[in-house]
């Protein structure tokens, strides 16, 4: 395995469009709304963004090994391991895996510094708002992602929702705009479901190590009913956005790619196995993408109409 494919192993790249996306939307937003784009500034919240979703990713794999979150997923048979597999499998060395955590999060940080320069002080607020969540959702003495108080579900709305699509939006045109605030709900909202479903394959683990996540305080019946309410959420919020004018009103087309995770549901009981989670896993991930996708190339078009 060669540096650059040991290096998307251990950061998780794969996952990285559910900060891009948001980052997309933001701009787009911007253009269609006010005109303004500057390809320049998009390209570095790309980076920044991208580099910072990546420090997320390794930090949050660094702190769950330290605090033996991972050995407990890696040692119990009914639990299916998330992590990238480089600290508990001994791949990488701490050094190593804490080195090229920090330098991504020195990529993000310079970028966010450069874009405040440019764009206005609120960018470096966004981007440091977000450093501050990746870190300390795992990491002492805060850990908010293992008290089971909604913390963690909350943190990753403003991660992947919030602050990526107003970060973005003001980025390009210095400005505030309650229509950035709608149009960052509905992505924000499905990203929260892949991050709040993802703790039913190895929720039992999460307990022994003392994670209180939501699934492990309310069990399986009360969590799976919440993640259905998150989903419900997210297409309401998506109505919302076309009715206020964040969205045309073809957006809703959007609204289809969440059958293919309804119908996941209905195939789960009160009580399953960590196996049976990975289809609704998986439909959560596929759904985010594609609806997030679906409400770029509208907001493409819409701005192409205006054009004309």
């Amino acid at each position: 395995m060669n540096a650059w494919t040991q290096f998307k192993k251990a950061s998780r790249m794969k996952v990285i469009p559910v900060m891009l996306i948001p980052v997309a939307l933001g701009a787009l937003g911007a253009y269609v709304w006010t005109g303004a784009f500057h390809p320049l500034l998009f390209i570095l919240t790309l980076i920044g963004s991208g580099a910072a979703h990546l420090f997320s990713n390794m930090v949050n794999d660094l702190w769950d090994y330290k605090n033996g979150t991972d050995d407990e997923a890696l040692n119990n048979v009914d639990a299916i391991s998330t992590n990238s597999g480089f600290l508990t499998n001994g791949k990488w060395s701490l050094k190593k895996f804490e080195i090229i955590t920090w330098t991504l999060f020195g990529i993000a940080a310079l970028s966010g510094i450069i874009l405040s320069l440019i764009s206005g002080w609120w960018a470096f607020v966004f981007g440091g708002l977000g450093g501050l969540i990746a870190y300390f959702y795992v990491a002492p003495p805060v850990r908010f992602g293992y008290r089971g108080k909604g913390y963690s579900e909350l943190a990753i709305l403003l991660s992947f929702g919030v602050l990526p699509v107003m970060g973005a939006y003001y980025v390009q045109t210095s400005q505030m705009d309650i229509r950035a605030l709608l149009l960052s709900l509905p992505i924000g909202l499905l990203t929260t479901l892949i991050l709040f479903n993802h703790h039913f394959l190895h929720w039992q683990a999460d307990r022994l190590a003392g994670k209180n996540t939501l699934v492990v305080v309310w069990g399986e019946k009360r969590a799976l009913r919440f993640s259905r309410i998150l989903l419900l959420l997210a297409c309401l919020s998506l109505i919302v956005c076309v009715f206020a004018g964040a969205l045309p009103s073809y957006a809703l087309l959007a609204l289809i790619t969440v059958i293919p995770l309804y119908m996941v549901y209905g195939r789960l009981q009160d009580s399953n196995r960590s196996e049976a989670y990975l289809p609704l896993m998986g439909a959560s991930t596929k759904t985010a993408l594609r609806c997030g996708g679906v409400l770029i190339v509208s907001l493409i078009v819409q701005g192409i109409i205006q054009t004309m």
